[in-house]
């Protein structure tokens, strides 16, 4: 496996670190864990908990990292992207006045959308469909009826957009435990608010997100936690 030289930059600045590992590229549980960096170490923060992957487990997506053998994520194929990641805005149905994090946060109403097609100008984007010209022919609400996006973060895979890449990355609540997604990462309320509320871009948080064996080769390399 090889990596990119720009990633030693990435590692030194970030000074949060979310680890999402599963077991293998075909679970559907994981565990997320949450770090800050304190002089040039690691300390854990929080306890480690169970998140849901896609239905059919992971596969490596385009973030930050090369391109790596095996599985890529595409669009439909209800697997998590695996690589490294940066974190974009968060959202929910509260009015903004009502939240306060260090997160960008835009409050969701009935008319905005993600789009799924790969074709439209507007793929993997959330936008208001009143306030541009239809292109797509799928695309995602908003504003659900289970509330699995009553709070949620979206996570910058396929920016910007490839065609087929894969489109509206979020991490958002959970269903059930065990209940995989079409590709999102899955919590509890309580978890989720704890991360959104943590998160600071000053801090230039880094979402690494892949199965164990993976990331001990560039938790070598780059002198990451241990698990």
């Amino acid at each position: 496996m090889q990596f990119s030289c720009p990633l030693h930059s990435v590692f030194d600045d970030c000074g949060q670190l979310i680890l999402v590992i599963s077991p293998s590229d075909t679970s559907v549980m994981a565990s997320l864990m949450r770090f800050e960096k304190e002089d040039k170490s690691w300390v854990k923060i929080g306890p480690t908990h169970p998140v849901n992957l896609g239905k059919n487990g992971l596969a490596w997506g385009k973030g930050l990292h090369s391109r790596k053998p095996g599985a890529q994520k595409k669009e439909g194929d209800h697997k998590s992207p695996a690589g490294l990641f940066r974190f974009g805005t968060a959202f929910g149905y509260a009015p903004s006045e009502e939240v306060s994090l260090k997160l960008p946060y835009l409050p969701i109403t009935e008319t905005q959308i993600c789009v799924e097609d790969s074709k439209s100008q507007y793929y993997n984007q959330i936008v208001d469909e009143t306030q541009v010209v239809k292109d797509w022919d799928s695309r995602e609400s908003m504003l659900r009826k289970d509330a699995q996006y009553k709070w949620g973060i979206f996570v910058k895979h396929n920016t910007p957009a490839e065609l087929e890449g894969g489109s509206c990355i979020f991490f958002h609540i959970w269903r059930a435990p065990g209940s995989g997604t079409l590709g999102c990462t899955a919590m509890t309320e309580e978890n989720l608010l704890a991360l959104m509320q943590w998160l600071d871009p000053q801090q230039k948080p880094l979402l690494m997100q892949m199965t164990a064996k993976d990331y001990q080769r560039y938790r070598k390399k780059f002198s990451l936690p241990d698990l």
